[in-house]
Formats: structure tokens, C-alpha cells, sequence
């Protein structure tokens, strides 16, 4: 239950955080192309999932399970920084004032899709928190582990459908509302930062 929770923690916030992929589901929702829409929020993504898992799958093939667990603390590290960092910088700031100039085309989703896959969030997540969860798996079975992916796909479909649909439904006199979603995952980023340290602590 424990890396389950742990999962799904950190699907929610990679669902919440907006992205270029979010920005053009929420311009097809708001033109009610819900099938648009949908594939754009579940296609890519699991594209560029597939591909990250066998990165890290085959990268940890090769990394000592004692330093697979002192990479676990980076990433703890990594996602508290990165979480505190965006609440001060707010870099998303400017892409939110043009998000509904993201349409769907082949350039658009093309280039959306690369920004996602080369983020460095996604290459913490899969390299510093997954990764040494999937070396966790290679000691003590993958059915162990399981429950940490499957959490994140829950939380991150799950988050990333409300996400938009919210986004799309607060346009204009709700537009507060991207705020408080932007703050809403960045402080969950930091306790589960936190959280992610404790348990590798503990575990190792």
C-alpha cells in the first residue's frame, strides 16, 4: 500500500503540472472534441513511458543495488527542489497566458510531445525515483513493486483528465484557478520530495 500511495502521489502531481500536452487537450475540450482530447492526454504520454521504463529498466540492469539506493535520495532531493523552485519561479507563468494558441496539429503535438520527453522532470522521475524502485524489484520481485506503477497510472490519468477538464470549464472568470492547481502539485512535489527520502532512509 505504501509505494502504491507513493505512486499515485506522484502521478497526481506529473498530471496537475501543466504541460504543452495539457494545453492543447484543453484547447480540443473547450471545443468539445472530447476523443481529441482524451487521446492527446493518454497517447504521447504512454509513448514516452514506454520508452523511460526500458531506459531505466536496462540502465539499472548494470547499477549496483547499494547505489541504486543512494540514487533514491537524489531524487528525493530533486523532486523537493524542483517542487520548491517552481513555487518561486513560476516559469509556466508566460505559457499560461498563450495556452489556447496550442491547436492540435502534426507540428504542435509533435513538438509538444519532445518537450515532455526531454522536461528534466521526466528524466528524475524515471532515472533518480522510478529507477531505483524498478532495481528494488530486481531483489525483491517485480510483483512487489508493482503497486508503485500502477499507482502512477491511476494518479496520473486521473489527475491529468481533471486537470483539463477543469482548465478548460475555469477559462476566463476562473482563471485563479490554474493557480491554485499550480500550487496545489508543486507542495504535494515537495512532501512527496520529502517523503521519498524517509522511505529510502528506512528501507535501506
Amino acid at each position: 500500500m505504501q509505494l502504491f500511495l507513493l505512486g499515485f502521489g506522484m502521478g497526481v502531481v506529473g498530471g496537475l503540472l501543466p504541460t504543452p500536452l495539457h494545453l492543447i487537450a484543453v484547447t480540443q475540450m473547450t471545443l468539445k472534441r472530447w476523443g481529441w482530447a482524451t487521446w492527446v492526454i493518454i497517447g504521447p504520454p504512454t509513448a514516452i513511458d514506454v520508452v523511460f521504463f526500458l531506459i531505466a529498466y536496462f540502465f539499472y540492469q548494470f547499477i549496483p543495488p547499494s547505489i541504486a539506493h543512494y540514487t533514491a535520495y537524489g531524487g528525493g532531493a530533486a523532486l523537493a527542489g524542483f517542487g520548491a523552485y517552481l513555487m518561486v519561479a513560476r516559469p509556466g507563468k508566460e505559457a499560461e497566458k498563450k495556452e489556447y494558441s496550442w491547436k492540435l496539429t502534426h507540428g504542435n503535438l509533435t513538438l509538444a510531445t519532445l518537450v515532455e520527453a526531454s522536461a528534466p522532470g521526466t528524466w528524475v522521475y524515471w532515472l533518480a525515483i522510478a529507477g531505483p524502485i524498478i532495481a528494488e524489484g530486481q531483489v525483491e520481485g517485480y510483483w512487489r513493486v508493482l503497486p508503485f506503477f500502477a499507482g502512477s497510472l491511476i494518479g496520473y490519468y486521473g489527475a491529468s483528465f481533471s486537470s483539463v477538464w477543469l482548465m478548460a470549464w475555469g477559462a476566463g472568470a476562473h482563471k485563479r484557478l490554474r493557480q491554485v492547481i499550480f500550487f496545489a502539485a508543486n507542495g504535494l512535489l515537495i512532501a512527496l520530495g520529502i517523503l521519498y527520502i524517509l522511505r529510502a532512509y528506512f528501507v535501506g
